[in-house]
């Protein structure tokens, strides 16, 4: 059997970044993906709820804005609850385990980035260690790998560089 779901499309609004009792971090945001045009040449829009966990979500909440073009990696989830009523309630989102950052920050967002990663460490080369600026390009960022952007943050995929 096979759960994998792979979409591309634009946040919504900002990854909201909450934490669990024990800790554990977890945001969630919404993908708009657009669908193939209908009978009257169309586009309908899909919005998909994503959740992410530990690092990966903090990664997605600190480098993520409403608008950022996203590709997302994951599986699909469907839960069940009940309302304060005691209604029967149906959720599917999908639990990502991967985040691709396909377009750049906008430039008063990378600025912004920049400022704070050079507040929190004044001993850190805002061009990155390899020349590039660590908020261009595509940013690959995996639950697997740890989730922060490490070494290769600045680093393009080898797809070529993003449209902007």
């Amino acid at each position: 059997m096979l759960n994998r779901i792979v979409l591309v499309g634009r946040l919504t609004r900002d990854p909201e970044l909450r934490y669990t009792p024990s800790a554990k971090a977890v945001a969630s945001f919404t993908l708009a993906v657009d669908r193939r045009r209908n009978q009257q040449g169309e586009r309908e829009t899909d919005f998909i709820d994503i959740v992410t966990w530990g690092r990966l979500a903090e990664t997605c909440s600190n480098y993520l804005s409403k608008g950022r073009l996203v590709a997302v990696e994951g599986r699909l989830q469907i839960r069940s609850y009940q309302t304060q009523d005691g209604q029967k309630r149906k959720v599917a989102e999908v639990v990502a385990d991967g985040v691709h950052f396909l377009s750049a920050p906008s430039r008063a967002d990378a600025e912004a980035l920049e400022t704070a990663s050079l507040e929190e460490d004044e001993s850190v080369d805002s061009a990155g260690a390899n020349g590039e600026s660590p908020l261009s390009g595509e940013l690959r960022v995996d639950e697997e790998s740890g989730g922060g952007p490490g070494p290769e943050a600045g680093r393009k995929s080898a797809g070529g560089s993003p449209k902007s």
